[in-house]
């Protein structure tokens, strides 16, 4: 059995002539990383170094599981989101042990990735719709935006839904510190700014040197602006925290929240680019990296991690050429952590409240809700619930009302699959939908049905009502009915079943009842369960143009 094939793919073809692009993409993908790591840390309510921790030792495996070339491993804001605000009520207000909650956490959404891998559960990633995920994406957007504000007007933030913290904002704004809202507004202009005029540069690296050095020149701490406090120099102690099964229990949905969030965002990333630069995806490649990744984020005392959408770009505009360029970034991180990490501590907070603010930008896509609405109601609807749910009951039940969404969505269009009435296309002997075409000719006496989607136990009533309505209400009512299952991949007993029943009632009606094109399996299918005789005959020989041929000489002979 294979293990992984991440690094054995690209190391025994690489060329030194790469080098240089993959340490200038990780070199620049460090300095993305860091301000990142710190405002994802805030949002998490975890100490700063917790981040730093937790891109540097996932950043020194990822690259060697990873199937993606250019995805890159991070911290990001969905997932510490997620952690903040599901761990604060176990932890009970006791820091140390949110702390080693939050290291589990890393430890099971390695558990759980490294089963899915197992599995070959990476398929399950493709169940959450893109509509859901903008959805809860545009619902995490305005509730960081809840959560930093305060901190950009220089007061405590609240740790309540996105409503209580609306509330919350209105109510105090008069305690407001003018020369943090400078600040933080300076800071979030330039931020802004430089995604503008100079995409996917380390413009939040520049900003947060700038603001050390303006705490320090202008002494902002004596004019009332938070700092961000002492950050630990060196490397942590590896350990496995100490966890009860009671503690395992409680953290099991939020481990599998922030995995769903990661293996969903990681898969999102690795599609696009494949499709940009060539190459298959394997979801279940990336589903072993990100396990390996967060074990490696929970012994370095960090937290879950998973592939970072803007990270990615930063690493891929930069240049990188391989997955080495990860590896890169995370020694680069090291070495500001061994050496320069006590130099954080004098960062203002409402310089990293824009950071988290500036990243946010990104995230709520009202083209995407506006073209959804236009084109696809159910979907948006589905969008704005997982909106909403996010809004209103967190992230963590807001991801699963997106997956429960995702799933009835699923369900809705597998048991409502579209029956389509064929008509022949003028000159031709094919036929296609007569709804999206309406130029195509209809067969005297004739009625053809094609179910595009697989027939089972669930859709299968639904999709012999359809014909059968149609049938009852022409006028005269055909003498034949064609069902066209070149578009049923699968037909399963209960269906199989259920349309020798509806040929016995045509035929009591005095209607044939003609099944054409079956692929091989479902051939089998109806010989098996006997009733293929019931329906016509079963061949891979004869089509729907066939049959109608052969009706059409009879009628005229007779």
């Amino acid at each position: 059995m294979r293990i992984y094939s991440g690094a054995f793919t690209w190391l025994k073809n690489y060329q030194w002539a790469w080098f240089a692009a993959d340490a200038i993409a990780g070199v620049t993908l460090a300095a993305y990383l860091l301000p990142a790591a710190i405002g994802d840390a805030s949002l998490a309510n975890l100490p700063p170094q917790a981040g730093l921790y937790a891109c540097l030792f996932s950043g020194l495996v990822f690259w060697i599981f990873c199937g993606s070339r250019l995805t890159s491993i991070s911290v990001t804001s969905a997932i510490s989101l997620v952690l903040g605000m599901s761990l604060a009520e176990i932890a009970g207000g006791d820091a140390s042990r949110f702390t080693g909650l939050a290291i589990g956490a890393a430890f099971l959404v390695g558990v759980i990735a490294f089963i899915a891998w197992l599995a070959k559960a990476g398929v399950l990633v493709h169940f959450i719709s893109e509509s859901v995920m903008t959805g809860f994406k545009g619902g995490v957007a305005f509730f960081l935006a809840s959560t930093q504000l305060p901190k950009l007007f220089g007061f405590h933030s609240p740790h309540g839904s996105f409503w209580e913290n609306a509330d919350y904002l209105f109510k105090h704004l008069n305690e407001t510190n003018s020369t943090s809202v400078v600040v933080g507004g300076v800071a979030l202009l330039i931020l802004l700014a430089g995604k503008l005029l100079v995409k996917n540069k380390p413009v939040a690296l520049v900003v947060v040197i700038g603001g050390i050095v303006a705490a320090s020149a202008l002494s902002l701490n004596a004019r009332g602006v938070k700092l961000l406090g002492p950050v630990p120099q060196g490397i942590p102690p590896l350990r496995v925290p100490a966890l009860s099964w009671h503690d395992l229990n409680q953290l099991l949905p939020v481990a599998f929240a922030c995995f769903l969030l990661g293996a969903v965002e990681t898969a999102a990333i690795g599609r696009m680019f494949a499709a940009k630069h060539g190459g298959r995806f394997n979801a279940n490649q990336e589903n072993l990296a990100l396990a390996v990744s967060n074990f490696a984020a929970g012994v370095g005392g960090g937290f879950p991690v998973s592939g970072g959408l803007s990270q990615s770009l930063v690493n891929e505009s930069s240049g990188a050429r391989t997955p080495l360029s990860t590896a890169l970034a995370g020694i680069c991180l090291l070495i500001i952590v061994v050496f320069f990490s006590h130099r954080l501590s004098a960062l203002p907070q409402p310089v990293l409240a824009a950071v988290v603010l500036s990243a946010i930008t990104g995230l709520f896509k009202f083209s995407a809700l506006k073209q959804l609405w236009q084109h696809d109601r159910p979907e948006f609807l589905g969008a704005l619930a997982t909106f909403g749910g996010v809004l209103s009951f967190g992230l963590l039940r807001g991801v699963l009302i997106g997956a429960a969404i995702s799933l009835v969505q699923l369900v809705e269009v597998s048991a409502h699959p579209h029956v389509a009435l064929l008509g022949r296309i003028p000159g031709t002997r094919r036929y296609s939908d007569r709804e999206r075409h309406t130029d195509n000719e209809l067969i005297p006496n004739v009625m053809i049905f094609r179910p595009e989607a697989g027939l089972f136990y669930f859709n299968i009533d639904y999709v012999c009502d359809a014909i059968l309505n149609r049938v009852h209400a022409a006028t005269p009512p055909p003498r034949l009915v064609v069902l066209d299952l070149s578009a049923a991949p699968r037909v399963d007993m209960q269906s199989a079943h259920t349309l020798a029943s509806v040929a016995t009632e045509l035929a009591a009606a005095g209607i044939r009842f003609q099944a054409v094109e079956p692929r091989s399996s479902v051939r089998d299918r109806l010989r098996l369960e006997g009733v293929d005789g019931k329906l016509g005959g079963v061949n891979r020989f004869t089509a729907v143009a066939d049959v109608v041929d052969h009706f059409q000489r009879e009628h005229e002979a007779s």
